[in-house]
């Protein structure tokens, strides 16, 4: 009896490894390539390349990673009200009045912000909110204007009394309530230097934790890859050109240099010709010094190479504003990170181990 269970128990056991064999030899389903474009989303055209098992699986992926770019959107607009958010806008409406409730999306961006201030000496802050509304209204006010000959700049007594009010310790963050508050009265958020890329990066993440495994994401040229491709090649990227370059990133324009691989990996670039206007035949574009309060002057483009997006926002916006050797040191100190930085006389310099990321 003993030996009749025990050969059961053996062939019984056979079976099963037998099985888990069959399903662990099962073929996956072939990956296909698919494609879709948004245009609602951060003021840019919004471009995803993904693989999926099937079109069922790319839209459901798809609707998500939309529906999630459109929430961050509402939230970190300073411009802007939506039915039922609580957004940075709000925040700034209450400066000096009374702390705001806002959602984890936004205490988790600020904090990241407030950490790159840190690691940037101040060169990337989000409280100078009253200096760069300033160069907005200006900058918005010229492209009312066809005509160039009417367009004026701020007076450099006007931007300095704005700066009165740009101090990051008056961004009041209370984690546990999970309220923001500006202490001073006159002091604004703006997070255009962060907002975008933290807001692609937790997309990312989120398609990721749905089984998204393979993806090229494109928020205005702000790249992020997902994985790799199914035969194991890795996404590539481009840098545009700055001294060749469209107002309005498309997948066309002039591209610098050699592509570069990218897997699991953001590559973000800030440059001088993506917002400006002109004035007596000069061109003043976005990026604002926090030490100068005028358009950095060091570069045409700066790119920055690393494995989270929201970080490579920040440090464009930081690097663009610091001379090139400052600029290198910190790149150098951080991990992970690698930059090229493009001069006004047609040079482009890179850090040491941008060259290993270059497409063979």
């Amino acid at each position: 009896m003993k030996s009749r269970i025990t050969r059961m128990t053996a062939a019984l056991l056979a079976a099963v490894l037998s099985l888990s064999l069959l399903v662990g030899c099962k073929p996956k389903k072939e990956l296909t390539r698919y494609t879709t474009i948004f245009y609602d989303v951060f003021d840019t055209v919004t471009q995803v390349i993904a693989y999926c098992e099937s079109e069922e699986e790319f839209n459901t992926q798809m609707q998500a990673l939309h529906q999630d770019l459109i929430a961050y959107n509402q939230l970190y607009d300073i411009y802007n009200n939506y039915d039922g958010v609580v957004n940075v806008k709000t925040i700034n409406e209450n400066a000096g009045k009374a702390p705001v409730q806002v959602d984890d999306r936004i205490l988790s961006m600020l904090e990241l912000a407030r950490q790159m201030y840190d690691l940037t000496g101040g060169k990337i802050n989000i409280a100078m909110g009253s200096v760069l509304g300033i160069w907005h209204d200006y900058r918005e006010a010229a492209e009312k204007d066809a005509s160039e000959a009417d367009n004026t700049l701020p007076t450099q007594e006007e931007l300095e009394a704005a700066a009165q009010h740009c101090d990051i310790n008056d961004l009041v963050i209370d984690e546990k309530a999970k309220t923001v508050y500006l202490s001073d009265p006159e002091m604004s958020l703006d997070v255009g230097s962060v907002g975008k890329g933290y807001a692609v990066e937790m997309v990312c993440r989120a398609a990721e934790a749905r089984g998204l495994t393979s993806a090229l994401v494109s928020v205005g040229g702000n790249l992020r890859a997902i994985g790799t491709k199914p035969d194991g090649s890795q996404w590539t990227g481009g840098v545009e050109d700055p001294w060749n370059a469209s107002e309005v990133y498309t997948n066309t324009n002039s591209i610098f240099g050699s592509p570069i691989n990218m897997s699991d990996l953001a590559l973000v670039t800030s440059g001088d010709y993506q917002r400006y206007f002109v004035v007596d035949g000069k061109r003043y574009h976005h990026i604002i010094d926090p030490d100068t309060l005028w358009p950095a002057a060091y570069y045409n483009g700066v790119t920055v190479l690393c494995p989270d997006s929201g970080m490579a926002d920040c440090l464009t916006t930081a690097l663009f504003c610091m001379p090139l050797e400052e600029g290198q040191k910190l790149v150098e100190s951080l991990d992970g990170v690698e930059a090229m930085w493009c001069t006004p006389d047609k040079q482009a310099t890179t850090s040491s181990g941008w060259d290993s990321h270059l497409k063979k």
